[in-house]
């Protein structure tokens, strides 16, 4: 499937627009502005975009009050084509956010239940108690997203709001032709709604991908045949920047084994998780690492380990954002225009390397040899087999034959340069090397 191949690029759309943080009502078009990217995106080998929320919200996107009408404060429905257009005439595919978990206070249904309360025809789309109260003080009690009650959670059971929500990604298909949807808080949806999507997508759109958000837990539990293709890998974003940070590569690697690798007890082999450092929700990578020597390393990570690596706009120059309490504006500024440094220059030369490489994509997982700060594992796939290695001390390392898995030669994949791998071979300080079999 197109999705197993490619570079994402995540766009916190209302930030990136630079739009008001509470709906104001002002229709604006500033969805154009993701037009004048496109250059940037090519550059850096992007082939697919996921747009966070775009659809009219109360404030942040993710509680929703229309599911067919793009928020004012990014534009029109037509703006939105305009753009899906552009993205696809440069071969970049579309993935939307699909909050369907709950809506905003502002949802049109949910204001009718507070206009008729009892009488409303739409009371039965959300969990609502008549003889309770709001901290809204709305004379109702109803279930809120994990105690956020701005957040009105859906009654996914009743069938009209499911025919809702599957017509609502019709239009989208129709009018955007978009190629896949990331569902929001995937964990607490229910397996029902999860197979009746991706049946229905699956109908009009054979190759459309399925992504969920999971933070922790068992990934295949929403992750597979029935259900999503992919979800997000947690377990491995903190585990990159965790190992960077304690000089601790075992970490990291006990991951990647635990995962993908050939074990009986590997849990997701074959499966290609949504791989990323950073997102609109944690800390920015460049933020989040002690050492900014690290920072080309972690990425070093992220496009070589299993998995669709997905990058988040304006890290791949190495931006910075502390997440804090309460405010997540750091992590999603309205950014004019990109920028393409040396680290930028990195990040796409690995994402060159990543899309041509077929090991990388569809390969096995195999620890070489795991030290404090050094770590050698293995992608395999068919004939082709890369040895991945990274030194994240400040001093060189030797690494005998034996640690490299006692082949011949290779060719770096990053320098060009041919490696003679039975001899010692000396690691440079905040190095990775992806080393491509020849003898």
């Amino acid at each position: 499937m197109w999705f197993e191949n490619s570079i994402f690029y995540q766009i916190y759309t209302l930030g990136f627009c630079g739009a008001p943080h509470t709906n104001d009502g002002i229709q604006v078009s500033r969805l154009n502005d993701i037009i004048k990217w496109i250059p940037h995106l090519k550059q850096c080998n992007i082939d697919a975009i996921y747009f966070t929320p775009i659809f009219e919200s109360d404030s942040h996107g993710y509680d929703t009050r229309d599911y067919q009408k793009i928020d004012c404060r990014l534009g029109t429905n037509e703006d939105f084509k305009i753009v899906a257009q552009q993205l696809k005439d440069n071969n970049i595919r579309i993935v939307l956010d699909g909050v369907f978990n709950h809506v905003g206070r502002g949802f049109w249904a949910f204001q009718d239940v507070l206009q008729h309360r009892y009488d409303s025809l739409y009371k039965d789309w959300f969990h609502i108690n008549f003889d309770g109260n709001s901290p809204y003080n709305d004379g109702f009690y109803y279930e809120g997203w994990e105690g956020h009650y701005e957040l009105v959670k859906l009654n996914l059971k009743n069938p009209d709001v499911v025919h809702y929500l599957l017509e609502s990604i019709r239009l989208w298909i129709d009018e955007f032709d978009i190629d896949g949807i990331r569902l929001d808080v995937a964990y607490c949806i229910e397996p029902d709604f999860l197979k009746t999507i991706r049946t229905f997508c699956t109908e009009i759109k054979g190759d459309f991908f399925l992504v969920g958000e999971i933070i922790s837990g068992d990934y295949s539990r929403i992750v597979n045949q029935e259900m999503l293709h992919s979800c997000t890998n947690y377990e491995c974003f903190k585990g990159i920047h965790s190992s960077l940070n304690d000089l601790n590569l075992f970490e990291i690697a006990h991951s990647l084994n635990r995962q993908f690798s050939n074990d009986p007890y590997s849990l997701y082999k074959n499966m290609h998780l949504l791989s990323f450092v950073d997102n609109h929700d944690v800390s920015r990578i460049a933020s989040n690492l002690k050492n900014k020597n690290h920072l080309p390393l972690a990425y070093g990570l992220l496009f070589s380990m299993p998995g669709i690596p997905c990058l988040y706009y304006g890290s791949e120059w190495g931006i910075e954002g502390l997440k804090q309490k309460g405010s997540d504006d750091n992590l999603r500024p309205h950014i004019e225009y990109p920028v393409f440094n040396e680290l930028a220059e990195i990040v796409a030369k690995l994402a060159e390397i990543h899309k041509s490489t077929k090991a990388f994509i569809y390969g096995d997982y195999k620890n070489i040899t795991i030290l404090n700060k050094q770590l050698v594992y293995q992608r395999s796939f068919e004939d082709e087999s890369i040895l991945v290695v990274f030194n994240i001390d400040q001093s060189t390392y030797t690494l005998s034959p034996s640690q490299l898995g006692s082949y011949s030669e290779a060719i770096d994949l990053i320098s060009g340069d041919t490696v003679i791998l039975s001899s010692s071979i000396t690691l440079q300080p905040y190095s990775m090397y992806y080393l491509k079999i020849t003898k």
